[in-house]
């Protein structure tokens, strides 16, 4: 409880948003890139108690959002072969494919399953050896870690009847999209502290320097991001573009040098189609040449699927920060958690379900800094 009392003060935020207030002299854009960032930020109201003057705009940070559909449809359709046991974390079951989602397999007969960790589908894998396992491995760099651990341990244990439909994505390849599109407001970044906690900071220098944009390690708790957001401002300001790292409790620049080592023998890096906003240079892992056997899209060969997204759904703009979730015409009418048109509905990191969880009814939040406003 020791963070979550601590990190969740009224009064320091208070102290915090008064800090933002004096400094602040013009308008600045921000984004987090981060889904729990997002969910944090609409939960507890932070963007209503900020200056006009700071806008938070949402980003590309949810790793179920931005799965692009061909792979989902790859999923549904190695889901559905006889023999197969699909094992993927909860969210991915009510991301809709092309007319179906993974709840739909399984209740059309498929194998599908929930676990909480890639190693769950590793001992399905060792309990059923007449059975196909596919674990989805989705994620930023904070899952690939142990998706790349499972690999290891199928390998090294002979597992053959073990595989990974890998959907993996990079964050500072991300950032360089973000900074090189046309119409980019963005000024600031806050980046994920979980990220950083895997990566260290080594890769952010050399892209706040080259696009001269701040970058700040921040957390997920509210003064975590309150924080975050003053450091910004603050070089905003001044006129200085550089990276600080507020998320020092978790976070050093070396990263964890254990999981960087598993991802360089597992993984390569590899251009990576993210949906919505299409194929962004070398923001992907995909598996090394010498585990290629453990890539189910060679394995159940599903290369050659294509899809089209839906006209209707807009997630694509909500995950480039083109577009509010609430400024979409479907939100919560068409488009809701239980009939979704995209994945920002249906994450529990989708900026959209954020949206409709705290905001749909009036566009106010109750939320533990509401006695932080400054006046």
């Amino acid at each position: 409880m020791k963070y979550i009392e601590e990190f969740q003060d009224p009064e320091l935020a208070r102290k915090l948003l008064e800090d933002i207030h004096a400094t602040v002299t013009r308008p600045w854009a921000l984004m987090e890139v981060c889904g729990g960032q997002t969910h944090s930020i609409i939960r507890h109201g932070i963007d209503q108690l900020l200056p006009e003057e700071v806008e938070l705009i949402h980003g590309p940070g949810c790793p179920v959002c931005v799965t692009p559909l061909e792979l989902i449809d790859k999923a549904l359709e190695i889901a559905s072969r006889p023999g197969v046991i699909f094992c993927s974390f909860g969210d991915m079951l009510r991301v809709p494919g092309t007319g179906r989602d993974l709840f739909r397999v399984r209740a059309e007969g498929g194998d599908v399953r929930v676990v909480y960790s890639p190693l769950d589908a590793l001992a399905l894998a060792r309990e059923n050896p007449d059975r196909e396992v596919v674990f989805f491995g989705i994620g930023f760099e904070t899952t690939a870690p142990p998706n790349a651990m499972a690999v290891h341990l199928a390998a090294r244990e002979g597992l053959r009847n073990f595989s990974l439909l890998v959907s993996h994505v990079r964050v500072p390849p991300a950032i360089e999209a973000i900074m090189n599109a046309p119409h980019c407001r963005v000024r600031a970044f806050l980046a994920a502290g979980h990220v950083c906690s895997v990566m260290g900071t080594e890769e952010y220098p050399e892209l706040a320097e080259r696009h001269r944009v701040p970058i700040v390690v921040t957390g997920f708790e509210p003064l975590d991001i309150l924080e975050g957001v003053r450091r910004a401002v603050r070089q905003l300001e001044a006129g200085r573009a550089t990276v600080e790292n507020a998320y020092q409790r978790a976070v050093v620049p070396q990263g964890n040098p254990a999981a960087r080592a598993m991802l360089d023998e597992v993984f390569t890096t590899t251009d990576r189609g993210w949906r919505g906003i299409g194929v962004i240079p070398d923001s992907g892992w995909r598996l090394a040449p010498r585990f290629e056997e453990f890539d189910a899209e060679h394995r159940f060969s599903v290369e050659g699927i294509t899809t089209q997204e839906p006209a209707a759904c807009r997630s694509g703009e909500v995950l480039q920060g083109l577009l509010k979730p609430h400024e979409c015409e479907a939100f919560g009418t068409d488009c809701t958690p239980r009939t979704p048109l995209g994945a920002t509905m249906v994450s529990s990191e989708g900026a959209c379900a954020a949206y409709y969880l705290y905001r749909r009814l009036g566009g106010t939040t109750t939320a533990p800094l509401e006695a932080s406003t400054v006046d």
